[in-house]
């Protein structure tokens, strides 16, 4: 029996809810008062779960940074995790970023697909399963994160109450199944503010490569000259002389920080840029930005680039960097191969960062995730795959942290997208195909049903 098919009967509310949660702009910030991410992430928590409260589902709020949304009985406990967190719309937008628009069988908007599209999903497909009055032999659970952008430690709390699961996925990857997820490390570098530049400012977000950054510089008319000289014909970059000195804008391009290479980081180039004409005038601190990063994006320069048959190469994203007469510091995303331990490398970034004069700070360790081809959850959900689209289901391994490493070793990311479709996350424009949402529902659908009523 393929149960799936029966969530486009959902589709017309699917799109209302979705628009509604779009709407609502839930980037992650300072905790204001009993909301631990500020008041937006807050409020499209509360949105999602009074959705699910509508249609007669039992639901939870684990303090505001996460809750759920449960159908059925048990001892056991399998899960659907998704977020409702979003990254911030940033620039360059066609469209209003929180107000969902349809055009041309895409739908635009921050978060239709990472990952209120998915999240809303699932809630149908709970929704669905229990009007079709369906038995299971577990809780199935909706679980709502509030905190996934900026280090999931939403889940460290959710679990720290609620029961762990038996199984689970989370939709917030592509097909076929993620069965291996690279560690993922954060880190911030700190020291003395530069002689030279008042003031740099670049990045949003770690997880991504900066797309804008800016340096205000005290420097000699000959200096102004050589910068003038030198981006003459690079249209990345631009000067303006300003009473408080002389500012240059750096343009780049935005990439998800798995990704680096897909991306043109506005920090490094500038950076690179501002060392080519002033060199270690610049102070020790962007000296070892040069030295240590430079454009690479594998972590060669700072020695710890590395690679697996399993997941491929090591990648490191200078994320943000931050500069005033205060001080100086940048933080660096890296999403390291399957087989390294994340020990190993952090001993060598302090060792060379100390090294250099400067302060290292581990702001985040998660060990990789990896589920072999042959567990039951991996034949499952492969199973629902492969029935509702007559095509095998392959597995793969990312360098994209999801909320599959949060599940103790018991869950994977599992869809939402499919290969050849460039959802734009974590840039402008960020669009889903109705078609592959509606072909992802039905595989969530199904493969939640499985879930629900495997022995």
């Amino acid at each position: 029996m393929i149960f799936g098919n029966k969530i486009l009967d959902y589709w017309d509310d699917i799109l209302r809810d979705l628009g509604t949660l779009v709407a609502i702009p839930s980037v992650c910030g300072p905790a204001d008062g009993k909301y631990p991410y500020g008041k937006e992430p807050a409020r499209a928590l509360d949105t999602a779960l009074a959705l699910a409260r509508s249609y007669g589902l039992e639901t939870q709020n684990v303090d505001y940074y996460a809750g759920h949304a449960q159908y059925g009985e048990g001892d056991e406990n399998a899960i659907v995790m998704a977020h409702l967190d979003v990254v911030p719309a940033g620039e360059g937008w066609d469209t209003d970023p929180f107000q969902m628009v349809e055009k041309d069988g895409l739908l635009f908007g921050r978060g239709v697909s990472d990952n209120k599209g998915p999240a809303i999903i699932a809630l149908h497909c709970l929704r669905a399963l229990k009007e079709a009055g369906i038995k299971g032999n577990r809780k199935l659970r909706v679980v709502f994160g509030s905190g996934e952008e900026i280090g999931m430690d939403d889940m460290t709390h959710y679990f720290a109450k609620e029961q762990h699961p038996t199984m689970g996925f989370t939709p917030d990857g592509r097909y076929g199944i993620c069965h291996c997820e690279k560690g993922l490390l954060r880190f911030q570098v700190s020291g003395e503010a530069s002689p030279i530049i008042s003031h740099f400012e670049a990045g949003t977000v770690v997880n991504a490569v900066p797309y804008k950054a800016s340096a205000l510089l005290q420097c000699t008319s000959q200096d102004t000259d050589l910068l003038r000289q030198k981006i003459s014909s690079i249209p990345a970059f631009s000067l303006e002389e300003r009473p408080e000195g002389l500012f240059i804008l750096s343009q780049g391009k935005a990439a998800h920080a798995s990704s680096p290479e897909n991306g043109v980081n506005a920090a490094a180039n500038l950076i690179e840029l501002l060392y080519s004409v002033f060199d270690t005038r610049l102070g020790s601190f962007f000296t070892w930005i040069h030295d240590a990063i430079g454009l690479t994006y594998d972590g060669s320069l700072y020695g710890v680039s590395c690679a697996d048959e399993v997941s491929g190469p090591l990648t490191f994203n200078l994320g943000l960097v931050h500069a005033d007469a205060e001080g100086a510091n940048f933080t660096v995303d890296i999403r390291y191969p399957a087989t390294q331990k994340g020990s190993d490398i952090i001993a060598i970034l302090r060792e060379r960062t100390e090294k250099a004069g400067l302060l290292f700070h581990l702001l985040y360790n998660d060990e990789p995730l990896y589920l072999p081809k042959e567990s039951s959850l991996i034949r499952l959900l492969s199973g629902a795959y492969e029935d509702i689209t007559g095509m095998p289901c392959t597995l793969y391994s990312m360098g994209g942290g999801t909320y599959a490493r949060q599940m103790f070793g018991k869950g994977v990311a599992f869809g939402a997208s499919f290969p050849g479709f460039s959802s734009h996350a974590h840039d402008c424009n960020e669009r889903a195909s109705i078609e592959n949402l509606k072909l992802h529902a039905q595989i969530c659908l199904e493969a939640m049903y499985r879930m629900f009523i495997s022995e």
